[in-house]
């Protein structure tokens, strides 16, 4: 198979990875990353680490973030790219977010009790590289660790999905906070994973609608965890909408993602990537 060169969604230690940003550098170049980009879940703490010893191995980098918001009462991600980390804006936004995270997660703990795990705040707090990122993820994996289920999906599925029983909803940004943030810093804004989400047809047509009119750049096409099919499918929502597109792992860990960095196939043909008007010689 040939494989992208471009890799533009990632995690570390500093939100809900299991790897510090310089060792993610290195992962990626290793395995054939030549444009890269940290994309941490509300936190930039990562991104001068990362991009500098990105340079040092003679990798190009896109600074990242992956901006947690609510639209249509549910949980979305915009993925911002090539901005600049020391926007005051988005600064006191995400900070704003991380607050309330720490909320959410002490009642998930509480939550969790009632089904018989004990400390689960304490012990997926243990977890955490970063205790105001403290996530779902962290939860899952303590929980895994403590033999309460056997994997980090089977967690989601039974207690922390939207809607399961352990979940808590964050009091994330606004879908046109998220923009401003991301804009106002000089950069662009992408819709991660759209195969994730569990929204109705008219649903995405509102999402996708809005998206453009607030200025929004691009949706992931070739990611993680979207199925060989789906490619095609928002490859087609791209041309649809005149998106241009990107492409990222979504890799948080060797035991836990569904594809390792430097490992996502090429894009479907006929597309502009995101990256173009930066990094013209990665054509794939």
């Amino acid at each position: 198979m040939l494989y992208s060169p471009v890799d533009l969604h990632c995690h570390s230690t500093k939100s809900d990875g299991v790897f510090e940003p310089s060792v993610l550098a290195q992962r990626a170049f290793n395995n054939g990353v030549r444009l890269w980009s940290l994309t941490d879940h509300d936190e930039v703490s990562g991104q001068e680490e990362a991009m500098s010893v990105a340079k040092s191995l003679g990798m190009d980098y896109l600074t990242g973030i992956e901006i947690s918001v609510t639209w249509a009462d549910r949980t979305l991600h915009i993925v911002g790219l090539n901005y600049d980390i020391h926007n005051p804006q988005m600064i006191e936004g995400l900070q704003r977010i991380r607050t309330d995270r720490v909320t959410r997660a002490q009642e998930m703990g509480e939550k969790l009790t009632k089904f018989g795990v004990h400390d689960a705040y304490s012990g997926a707090l243990a977890l955490a590289g970063n205790p105001d990122l403290l996530s779902r993820t962290h939860f899952a994996r303590y929980m895994v660790e403590q033999g309460h289920c056997k994997h980090i999906q089977e967690v989601f599925d039974r207690y922390l999905a939207d809607g399961k029983p352990a979940y808590v909803p964050g009091a994330w940004a606004t879908l046109d906070e998220a923009m401003a943030w991301i804009h106002g810093a000089g950069g662009v804004a992408v819709i991660a994973h759209p195969g994730r989400y569990k929204y109705s047809t008219e649903e995405f047509k509102l999402l996708f609608t809005r998206f453009k009119e607030l200025g929004g750049e691009a949706i992931e096409v070739v990611t993680g965890s979207h199925t060989p099919e789906q490619y095609h499918q928002y490859a087609n929502v791209a041309k649809h909408y005149g998106f241009k597109v990107s492409c990222g792992s979504d890799f948080h860990g060797p035991t836990e993602s569904k594809v390792d960095l430097g490992r996502l196939p090429i894009l479907p043909p006929g597309l502009t990537p995101i990256w173009q008007e930066w990094y013209p010689k990665y054509t794939v």
